[in-house]
C-alpha cells in the first residue's frame, strides 16, 4: 500500500525543481536571438521541460483528487457514525420511559415488597442494569471513534488543500513555460519556412539526444501525437491520393528514427519542404516530411528512436504535423501503408 506521506512530499520537490528550471539564467543556446542552432536548441529543451512539467502538474492533480476521495469517505463514515450514536440515544430514551412505566421510579426495596414475585423483580433489575451498561458502553465507543474519524477527516481535508495550493503554482508554472516554448516554435517555423523559400537547408542542428535505451527494433515516429490525415485518402492539397500517415504535432516536436537505418536523404524545397529520407534494411526506406529542423546529415547513420528533426510546417501544408511515409525506392510513387507496415513490427498507431 503506497504511503499516504508520498503526495505530500512529491508535489513541494517537483515545485522546487520547476522553480530551479524555470529560474535558471539562460545560457548560449537559450539566446532567444542566436542563430537557427541555438533556437532549435531551446525549442527542444523547452519543450522538454513543458512534457516535465506537464507529468508533475498531473502527478500532483491524481494525488489532490486521492486526497479528496478520503475526505469524501471519511465524511460519509462520520454521518454513519453519528447515525448510531443517534439510535443508541433512543434507545437509552427508550429503556428510561419503560423503566418508569414499570415503577422504577420506586425504590428498589418498595418494589420487592409490593412486587408479586420479588425473585424475577431481583432477575429483571438486573437485566436491565446490564443493559443499562452496554448502552454506556457502546455510546462511549461511538463517540470515541467519532472523533478519531474526524480527525482523520481534518487531516485528509489540510492534505487535499496543501495540494490544491502547490497544484495551483505547478500550474502558473507550467503555463509560463508553454507560453516561452509557443514564442521559441514560432521563431524556429519562420526560421524554418525562410530556409525553404531560399530552397537551402541550414544544416544539422545537434541536438542532445536523450539517454532512452529502447529494448524494440521498431519505435512511432513520434512519441506523442493525434493521427490526422491517413494513407490513400482524398483531398485538395494532394493531386491523387495522400501518400502517407499524418502525425498532428506542435512545431518543433523532437522527430524520431522509426529504426536502425542510414540518412539517404535531407532537402529543404518544395510540397514536402525540409525533409528526411532514411534506408532501413530488406530495401525499406522511411520519409518524415514538413520538418522545421533537422538534426542528422546526409550519410549518418542513426538508431532506433533517435532524433532527426524537429516538426514544423514548411511546404505544402496546412498547419504543424509530420507528414511520415513508407516507401520500397528513395523517391516519391513507391510509397506503402505505413500502418500496417509498423503493426508488422509491433508498432501500434
Amino acid at each position: 500500500m503506497r504511503s499516504p506521506r508520498r503526495p505530500r512530499l512529491l508535489v513541494p520537490a517537483l515545485l522546487c525543481a520547476l522553480a530551479v528550471l524555470a529560474a535558471r539564467p539562460t545560457d548560449a543556446t537559450d539566446t532567444p536571438s542566436g542563430s537557427g542552432a541555438r533556437l532549435s536548441a531551446e525549442v527542444a529543451r523547452l519543450y522538454e521541460k513543458a512534457a516535465t512539467a506537464t507529468r508533475q502538474y498531473e502527478a500532483g492533480r491524481r494525488a489532490a483528487e486521492e486526497e479528496r476521495e478520503k475526505v469524501r469517505r471519511f465524511e460519509e463514515l462520520l454521518d454513519r457514525q453519528r447515525r448510531k450514536i443517534a439510535a443508541v440515544n433512543e434507545d437509552l430514551g427508550r429503556l428510561a420511559r419503560e423503566q418508569y412505566r414499570s415503577g422504577g421510579g420506586l425504590p428498589l426495596t418498595a418494589r420487592m415488597v409490593l412486587a408479586d414475585d420479588p425473585d424475577a423483580l431481583m432477575r429483571g433489575h438486573r437485566a436491565v442494569r446490564q443493559a443499562e451498561l452496554a448502552i454506556d458502553s457502546a455510546v462511549e465507543s461511538s463517540r470515541r471513534a467519532e472523533a478519531r474519524l474526524a480527525a482523520d477527516e481534518a487531516k485528509a481535508a489540510a492534505a487535499w488543500q496543501r495540494l490544491e495550493r502547490s497544484n495551483a503554482e505547478l500550474a502558473g508554472l507550467k503555463r509560463n513555460i508553454e507560453r516561452t516554448l509557443e514564442t521559441a516554435r514560432g521563431r524556429l517555423q519562420g526560421q524554418a519556412d525562410a530556409s525553404v523559400a531560399a530552397g537551402s537547408c541550414p544544416g544539422a542542428v545537434r541536438l542532445d539526444q536523450p539517454e532512452v535505451r529502447f529494448t524494440r527494433a521498431w519505435v512511432a515516429p513520434v512519441e506523442s501525437y493525434e493521427l490526422s490525415a491517413s494513407f490513400g485518402s482524398g483531398g485538395a492539397r494532394w493531386a491523387h491520393r495522400h501518400t502517407g500517415q499524418d502525425f498532428a504535432v506542435p512545431v518543433g516536436t523532437p522527430v524520431r528514427a522509426v529504426g536502425a537505418g542510414r540518412v539517404v536523404r535531407v532537402s529543404c524545397s518544395g510540397a514536402f519542404g525540409m525533409q528526411v529520407v532514411l534506408q532501413h534494411a530488406g530495401g525499406y526506406y522511411t520519409q518524415y516530411a514538413h520538418l522545421a529542423a533537422v538534426t542528422v546529415d546526409q550519410g549518418d547513420r542513426v538508431g532506433t528512436g533517435q532524433w532527426i528533426g524537429q516538426s514544423g510546417s514548411t511546404g505544402n501544408s496546412s498547419g504543424p504535423h509530420l507528414h511520415f511515409e513508407v516507401r520500397v525506392t528513395p523517391s516519391m510513387g513507391s510509397a506503402l501503408d505505413p500502418v500496417p507496415w509498423l503493426e508488422k513490427r509491433g508498432v501500434t498507431l
